[in-house]
């Protein structure tokens, strides 16, 4: 797939001024750029539903019926007929890690890995093909997932000594699914300079056996004591190719616009580059993710809104103040029920978070905190409490929220904080879960959606991409279903109906980035974002979401991504 090149466009308020007019009922004011005919439109607004759409300028001009759309048919219309299929307005990520969608497909893909000796042998097979010394990267593994227990183990994992064989030369560094532990082998952690008698870093931990000797397991911020010899200094070429990989697979699951959770201003300043030359592939929402004193000297010159055309926005501060529960970084108000030694991990100091909050307020920025253990979101919510001041307008988010304390359920609404949530992580690690937690706290705190909705606080969804995988339909049918991996429903009455479901992709996503005037459904005056789906999962039985394929991702009029060959309605 060819991704387009936007070329530049005049302004256009009196068109689509004019449009608007037209699309209520007035005379046609021009010829569409793309009609889409004969579907069953979403519109998550009013008329709920409709059949047939015209965008021109990148904007909806028109929605209702298929015998209106043919006003707007000119000459270069083109002309879009859906059979039926159904259309909803374009999937937005509500938190993913975008440079890390596309660099994940430069490296080894471990998710499949059922033992800690595949994963061993796939590093082998890199190696016989690696220069020496070239850097062997890998991501997806999770040791809870896995049909045997390695040897040696401790604290559940394995130690450095059997990677380290296959691969003498060469330093490797493999990621946690979750993202907050790696795996390093001996010579990746010889360049680090990682022996007996290096510290744990603040918010980290390096796992050490009886001996005190590292085993190569780096929990949370240890992890960039080797991740941080990969320079981000890297090649044009490069950088561009990471960008278009994950702009290629974004578009070709129906995501029109992601919100990035965490860049450094060395990312950003490419993303404004080719959002300024038209090569940024999909519209971008970022959060900073530097320091508090980069932040303090720079902060102000990287806030922007709708940039290149709408396709870059930068208005959030990334912090993560705890780990993640997989790893046994999650912060917890109780100790783990299979790790009674410990109650998790602060991995940003609660004076560094009252800084980044100060920054926030003071910049007009949303502060986004990644928490995901009951301490770590109530600590969040306390600080939010304090900063805010009673101000519901700035839209501060919690990212994850993943186990809550019942008490602090209500403070989300009360307080107007967003709950970015990803409902694929429920179903993804829900097997595992009661492990960590324990059944009481799994069942009354855990990706508590249902109760986040009923107490009036906006949910939003996504993946974590490359987390989990990018796709949309997977967290849809999470969230409808709540059905894990083996079969079984963790903990049902927390799901969303459909409509919430999809409302949480797209207009609740487009409220979290102060982005509901623009995109989040289908009206006439917004972007012309949509998404074309082979099954209607609305209305399909439960069991059917999981086979739905994206048809088409039109992107400000434009399809940008069209299956090659398109499925047949309810194929």
């Amino acid at each position: 797939m060819n991704l387009p090149v936007r070329a530049p466009r005049a302004p256009v308020l009196g068109v689509v001024l004019g449009l608007l007019l037209a699309g209520c009922g007035g005379d046609k004011a021009g010829d569409a750029d793309l009609v889409v005919v004969n579907g069953r439109l979403v519109t998550l607004a009013s008329p709920a539903g409709a059949e047939a759409l015209a965008a021109a300028d990148g904007r909806i001009v028109f929605v209702g019926s298929s015998d209106d759309a043919s006003a707007w048919i000119g000459p270069d219309t083109e002309v879009l007929d859906l059979e039926g299929r159904l259309a909803v307005p374009g999937f937005i990520e509500g938190h993913g890690h975008f440079w890390g969608v596309g660099e994940a497909q430069l490296q080894l893909a471990l998710e499949e890995a059922r033992t800690w000796d595949e994963i061993v042998g796939q590093v082998a097979e890199a190696v016989a093909e690696a220069e020496p010394g070239s850097w062997i990267l890998g991501r997806g593994w999770h040791q809870s997932k896995w049909s045997e227990t390695p040897v040696p183990v401790l604290q559940g994992l394995p130690t450095h000594h059997g990677l380290s064989a296959v691969s003498p030369d060469n330093p490797v560094l493999l990621g946690h699914a979750s993202g907050h532990m790696a795996f390093a082998n001996a010579r990746a952690m010889e360049l680090a300079g990682i022996d007996a008698t290096t510290p744990d870093p603040d918010g980290g931990e390096i796992v050490r056996d009886a001996d005190g000797q590292p085993t190569g397991a780096l929990r949370e911020t240890a992890e960039n004591l080797v991740a941080g010899l990969r320079s981000e200094t890297l090649e044009p070429s490069y950088a561009r190719r990471v960008v278009r990989l994950a702009g290629e697979e974004c578009l070709a699951k129906g995501i029109t616009s992601f919100q990035d959770a965490g860049s450094s201003f060395g990312l950003i300043d490419l993303y404004r580059e080719m959002a300024d030359d038209g090569t940024l592939p999909l519209r971008l929402w970022v959060m900073v993710a530097e320091s508090n004193e980069a932040m303090a000297e720079s902060l102000g010159s990287y806030r922007m809104i709708d940039r290149g055309d709408g396709f870059l926005t930068v208005r959030g501060i990334k912090r993560l103040i705890d780990g993640a529960l997989g790893s046994h970084g999650a912060w917890l108000l109780e100790p783990y029920e299979d790790m009674p030694q410990s109650t998790g991990l602060n991995t940003t100091g609660l004076d560094a978070m009252e800084e980044a909050a100060r920054l926030a307020r003071e910049h007009d920025f949303q502060l986004c905190v990644h928490a995901i253990g009951d301490r770590a979101n109530r600590e969040t919510l306390d600080l939010f409490e304090r900063f805010l001041a009673g101000d519901r307008t700035r839209r501060w988010r919690v990212e994850h929220a993943q186990h809550l304390h019942p008490d602090d359920v209500p403070r989300f609404a009360e307080l107007g904080v967003v709950a970015s949530m990803q409902a694929i992580h429920c179903t993804s690690d829900g097997p595992w879960v009661p492990e960590r937690l324990g059944e009481r706290r799994s069942a009354e705190g855990a990706y508590v959606w249902r109760d986040l909705i009923d107490s009036g606080a906006v949910v939003t969804n996504g993946t974590d991409a490359p987390v989990e995988d990018v796709d949309p339909i997977a967290s849809f049918h999470a969230s409808v279903s709540r059905r894990m991996t083996n079969g079984e429903v963790f903990y049902g009455d927390q799901r969303m109906t459909r409509q919430e479901a999809l409302r949480s992709y797209t207009i609740n996503a487009a409220y979290a980035a102060f982005e509901e005037e623009s995109k989040g459904s289908l009206e006439v005056g917004k972007l012309a974002d949509l998404t074309v789906l082979s099954r209607d999962i609305m209305t399909v039985p439960e069991d059917e979401i999981p086979g739905t394929r994206v048809v088409y991702t039109i992107l400000g009029g434009r399809i940008a991504y069209r299956q090659q060959q398109a499925a047949s309605p309810g194929g």
